[in-house]
């Protein structure tokens, strides 16, 4: 066993901090209380505030993408968190089914007509600055 190089004037404290040169920032270290606090001060629940944490960096997507990635089943991403917060308005349909066209190219070319086309949803503004709440009572 290798001997350690701590000081034996801090043999018995109860934690030692490494030195800034190896730790720069570690704002994550509040993640569990400031994940906490977040939900009872704002009623988000823990599963969509996690799920916003993971779509903030995207422009848009379809649920079979999100389940894909996120890993979960579809019938469950959607009916446990899609459709809640488009109800509760921290998520809308980015392009809803009506939005491809009718061209000719468009049916020759694209794997998805008006009648498959699937919904992309976004974060709304709402959940953009929720998300941006979470993040600033990391730091």
């Amino acid at each position: 066993m290798p001997k350690s190089a701590v000081k034996k004037s801090k043999l018995f404290r109860e934690f030692s901090r490494l030195p800034e040169k190896y730790v720069k920032q570690n704002h994550l270290k509040n993640l569990r209380n400031a994940k906490n606090e977040f939900i009872e001060r704002t009623k988000i629940p823990g599963s969509w505030l996690d799920f916003m944490l993971w779509c903030y960096d995207l422009e848009f997507f379809t649920i079979n993408y999100a389940c894909e990635k996120y890993g979960m089943y579809k019938t469950n991403m959607a009916d446990r968190l899609i459709y809640p917060m488009v109800n509760e308005g921290y998520m809308y349909k980015h392009f809803d089914k009506l939005t491809p066209s009718n061209t000719l190219e468009d049916h020759l070319f694209r794997e998805e007509t008006k009648f498959n086309y699937r919904v992309r949803y976004a974060l709304s503004q709402r959940g953009r600055i929720a998300v941006q709440r979470f993040y600033n009572s990391l730091q």
